[in-house]
């Protein structure tokens, strides 16, 4: 419970300074649009805002505030039950499950996300990159690239999510667009190691859990008859 706890209270404090970050973006974005600001303004802001608060992340302020959004958008788990997918499955089998249902993928992972396509092709230099799934978001403004993941969350899988964003941002987000999201979508996670690879990234990326499957009535009650079981013991010992 106290770990728990912890974790809650620190996902709402980042919450909090996502929404704050977003804000300074919007900000900034209007004030580009309606008043001409060119970069050398908003390096100036930048550095203003280090100033007075030089707290802030090592510097990293200006990719804060414009590479960050809503964190209660984007769920910490989604029901991916209706993929019916075979035991075991390879990442393959669990996109095509998603395209082959995606109305009712849209339907579980929000309103407002519009899909855009499958192995989204991405050039840099002259490498080729393909991201598995892109939708845009209407009430977002941007564009979201989905990571899909068949293991557990590893801290890896963050850095080639940020250099999809900054291609997409770069290469494919229109003017008038918001910055890129990314959602890492893994079968599992472990709630330190999220914490401990978000901690310093300043990308607006999520990452999120997903199930296959429903857990049985018949499982449930089996845990609560032991979780009683247990509390029993623990008063007759005492």
């Amino acid at each position: 419970m106290i770990v728990d706890a912890r974790r809650k209270a620190a996902y709402q404090v980042n919450a909090t300074m996502i929404d704050l970050y977003w804000g300074i973006g919007e900000f900034v974005s209007n004030k580009a649009v309606q008043d001409g600001w060119g970069r050398s303004t908003v390096k100036a802001l930048s550095e203003y805002i280090l100033t007075q608060e030089p707290g802030i992340s090592d510097g990293k302020a200006p990719s804060a505030i414009s590479q960050t959004a809503p964190a209660n958008i984007i769920r910490d788990m989604y029901m991916l039950e209706f993929l019916d997918l075979p035991e075991p499955y390879r990442e393959y089998d669990l996109k095509k499950a998603i395209l082959k249902n995606m109305k009712k993928f849209l339907l579980e992972i929000g309103r407002d996300f519009i899909f855009m396509g499958e192995e989204y092709h991405l050039q840099v230099g002259k490498n080729d990159y393909y991201t598995d799934l892109i939708f845009f978001h209407r009430e977002l403004q941007c564009l979201v690239a989905i990571e899909l993941k068949i293991d557990d969350f590893k801290p890896e899988y963050l850095g080639k999510m940020q250099f999809y964003l900054e291609a997409l941002d770069r290469d494919v987000k229109k003017p008038h667009e918001n910055p890129s999201v990314g959602i890492i979508l893994c079968k599992s996670k472990d709630e330190d190691v999220v914490e401990y690879a978000l901690s310093r990234n300043m990308s607006p990326t999520m990452i999120s859990e997903y199930r296959t499957k429903l857990i049985s009535k018949e499982i449930l009650q089996k845990k609560l008859e032991e979780l009683t079981e247990m509390v029993d013991e623990d008063k007759n010992s005492q």
